[in-house]
């Protein structure tokens, strides 16, 4: 799909990867940009920056959604692109408050189920659309600091899995951003970590990433291409893969 005339949804929009985007979204030409975020002043001038619709919007309540699809709707006719992009970096173990395991599902996965439930129908019943989720390589490898975060970011990418098998055949392409570290907000004041072995991307080379991957309908978007190359060690031989997993943790820090 190519962006030029289509209108586009981005939630954690007001910074990081979600901005980066829009301003792509922009640049490529679309028809009109919804940015939602909770962060509103921050949300204002991004919207103001690029002449987007600014809704703030807190991802983790499904009414919340409903009243931002409407709001896109209304300034812009029928969603063409949702990128269900807000996150969080709430680290932690198996100790990890209830609390916390309950706001990293709610906007790792519910999120993006609450997004798929306002507009996937909509999409499939005009046979066009596109759902764009972003997850994380833990969701395809792990995160050693972070249990959290890892397990919230497996079930985004098995949603986003489902959603591809469901609707892609009915004109809805889907596709999952996968990234290791990017210079974001997330990243900003902790220590890099193990995530940053490969390299911290600039939140604008994510977004390239994203539009190349949007106009070839790909549906794994790999900002970091060895990520490829650790799934497909993990796949083939996964007692191994844990090894080298114990190794890493050991050597940053973690519990022998």
């Amino acid at each position: 799909m190519r962006i030029e005339g289509k209108s586009v949804v981005v939630t954690g929009g007001a910074s990081g990867i979600g901005l980066a985007l829009a301003r792509s979204f922009k640049a490529e030409g679309a028809r009109g940009i919804a940015l939602a975020d909770l962060q509103e002043d921050a949300l204002l001038e991004a919207a103001g920056e690029i002449d987007a619709l600014a809704v703030p919007c807190d991802v983790a309540d499904e009414a919340a959604i409903k009243c931002l699809v409407a709001a896109a709707e209304d300034a812009f006719g029928p969603i063409d692109v949702f990128v269900s992009n807000a996150g969080i970096a709430r680290m932690g173990g198996v100790d990890a408050p209830d609390e916390e395991w309950r706001q990293n599902w709610d906007i790792h996965v519910m999120a993006h189920v609450y997004a798929a439930r306002a507009v996937a129908p909509r999409m499939a019943a005009r046979g066009s659309g596109y759902l764009v989720n972003t997850a994380s390589a833990a969701g395809l490898l792990s995160h050693v600091e972070s249990a959290t975060y890892s397990v919230t970011k497996h079930a985004a990418v098995a949603f986003a899995e489902w959603l591809s098998i469901v609707y892609g055949d009915r004109g809805v392409r889907v596709s999952v951003l996968c990234p290791q570290a990017v210079r974001t907000a997330m990243l900003a004041g902790r220590d890099e970590g193990v995530a940053s072995l490969d390299g911290v991307l600039e939140a604008e080379q994510v977004a390239d990433s994203v539009i190349a991957a949007m106009e070839r309908e790909e549906f794994l978007i790999l900002p970091h291409p060895g990520v490829q190359g650790y799934v497909e060690r993990k796949a083939s031989d996964r007692e191994r893969w844990l090894r080298g997993m114990r190794k890493l943790r050991a050597a940053h820090g973690g519990a022998p």
